[in-house]
């Protein structure tokens, strides 16, 4: 079945100590982390939603605990000149992580079937055909040993307005507000249209989507925490691996012990 958004707007706050359960998601997520390097893997985090639906904060919490040498956050804004002369897909490519590395888009590909679509910023044609291309890039990656965990923040229209308000009332944090913010918001029948159809052709096996009811930031922090937690364990073993006998050899040189089991 297409997820239906309307599914994800409850707004339940969470059940339990917030940060009792965030600390050990970190851990847990730490602990992932250390797997994924120590096995030579990689894995892709694409991050998508409404603004001021909180994927800043979850990002964040997410990365609180990593290892900053094995992974990158990628923000996506508007392409480049040099990147609307290639095919749409070309600057993720440049991004997509190697072994040992687990990469964050924060907003992603589907922009091509979201705000160009939306704003016109590519014709119909290239949109529609924009949905295969999308699938077929995922199911690459998936092929070649990168899973993708896909994530859409959902806020309904009444959570982003207050939080708009906030923002405005924060004299910090007013920057974050910007003249797309508002477009966006005056065309959100349009960009529902597009967000129902980008579930229902491209929440494929190799690359679910998960919506995340983020009308209340904590729930849906340990939520999209969760989740990304148990898609990149299915993909490492979390088996610890033996020690390499050369530095098994080297502790017993010059410290004079062997590893502990």
């Amino acid at each position: 079945m297409a997820i239906n958004l309307a599914d994800y707007e409850t707004g339940a706050e969470f059940d339990g100590d917030y940060d009792e359960t965030l600390v050990a998601l970190q851990e847990r997520l730490a602990q992932i982390q250390a797997a994924y390097i120590a096995n030579d893997k990689r894995a892709v985090i694409a991050v998508e939603g409404w603004d001021a639906s909180g994927k800043g904060g979850t990002i964040r919490r997410l990365t609180g605990r990593w290892d900053p040498r094995f992974f990158e956050v990628w923000p996506i804004g508007a392409p480049t000149a040099e990147a609307r002369a290639r095919h749409f897909l070309w600057r993720f490519w440049n991004k997509l992580p190697g072994n040992r590395e687990i990469n964050i888009f924060d907003r992603t590909w589907y922009g091509r079937v979201l705000v160009e679509r939306v704003e016109g910023y590519c014709t119909e044609s290239e949109w529609r055909r924009g949905y295969d291309e999308i699938n077929e890039f995922e199911a690459q990656q998936k092929d070649s040993g990168t899973p993708i965990i896909k994530l859409f923040m959902h806020v309904t229209q009444a959570e982003q307005d207050e939080r708009f308000r906030k923002r405005l009332d924060n004299p910090w944090k007013r920057w974050k507000l910007t003249e797309d913010d508002f477009r966006n918001r005056a065309k959100r029948k349009d960009y529902l249209e597009a967000i129902h159809d980008m579930f229902a052709r491209t929440d494929t096996r190799w690359a679910p989507w998960a919506a995340i009811d983020g009308n209340d930031k904590r729930a849906a922090r340990i939520a999209a925490l969760t989740h990304i937690a148990d898609r990149l364990a299915e993909n490492v073993s979390m088996e610890p691996p033996e020690p390499r006998q050369q530095i098994v050899d080297l502790a017993a040189s010059h410290l004079g012990t062997e590893p502990k089991d």
